[in-house]
């Protein structure tokens, strides 16, 4: 469920600073999939939540270096195990979508959710992982009426040349198809 805020009840609520208020919460129409994985290709760790949070250490590893100070965030996280964190209430603009266009529409960060899967653009994601992703999607159709199934997108097509993730693995097909078969 999603309460009145906009906070996901099956989620882990770890509160970031980078985001500010939507104009137009009646706005929300994309989601967007991203993946993430700190250092690259690592998995598990605190790295991501501490990044999103503003806590990573530059001289954890040299990559946080060039990163630590970006101030972005994503409204949530799926960890390998399916484990859901949240970081942003949906009403809220998160800083997950960067200089990015859907359908002739610029700036997706005004009217989408991200969702970052932990991953990279080379390895399968996970049954537990797809299972979340999902759960919470149905969910966020339900509550927000503007998200339906083509207006869910990868980072990769709002940001081309720019942005690869969530990858050539990520399975859209099964993915839409869960939702057409499932929906709330």
């Amino acid at each position: 469920m999603i309460d009145s805020q906009g906070w996901y009840s099956h989620a882990r609520h770890v509160p970031s600073p980078y985001f500010d208020q939507r104009s137009d919460n009646s706005d929300i129409s994309l989601l967007v999939v991203h993946n993430i994985s700190l250092p690259p290709g690592q998995f598990g760790g605190p790295y991501i939540e501490q990044f999103f949070t503003g806590n990573l250490d530059p001289n954890e590893h040299p990559f946080f270096q060039v990163i630590h100070k970006m101030g972005v965030s994503a409204h949530c996280l799926i960890r390998r195990d399916g484990e859901v964190v949240q970081f942003v209430p949906f009403k809220a603009r998160a800083w997950h979508a960067g200089a990015s266009s859907f359908a002739g529409r610029e700036k997706c960060n005004d009217y989408s959710i991200g969702i970052e899967l932990e991953g990279c653009d080379y390895l399968a994601y996970t049954e537990e992982q797809y299972a979340a992703l999902q759960a919470l999607t149905l969910q966020l159709m339900d509550t927000f009426p503007g998200i339906t199934v083509p207006r869910i997108t990868g980072h990769q097509y709002i940001a081309p040349l720019r942005k690869t993730d969530p990858g050539l693995v990520f399975d859209w097909v099964r993915f839409r198809r869960s939702l057409k078969n499932n929906a709330l």
